[in-house]
């Protein structure tokens, strides 16, 4: 479904986007730190939970400059 893709529809601020070992997906502000599974907020900017995928062992490789930020008021 094209038009529900979470990864798709986000909030303006996301300007990164990345994905966990446990399938987690994720949006930062700023581009996020790597830890031994999982990404997180580097302290300066806000991170949000955008959806829940498969596990995934080559999360390492997901880090991805987010393209299409959604036009709404979430801020």
């Amino acid at each position: 479904m094209p038009g529900n893709d979470p990864l798709q529809q986000f909030p303006r601020w996301v300007r990164w986007i990345a994905q966990d070992a446990d399938g987690t997906w994720w949006g930062f502000e700023h581009e996020p730190n790597r830890s031994e599974r999982a990404w997180y907020e580097n302290e300066v900017g806000r991170s949000i939970r955008l959806a829940r995928g498969e596990p995934n062992p080559g999360w390492q490789e997901t880090l991805q400059r987010a393209s299409r930020p959604m036009d709404n008021s979430a801020s």
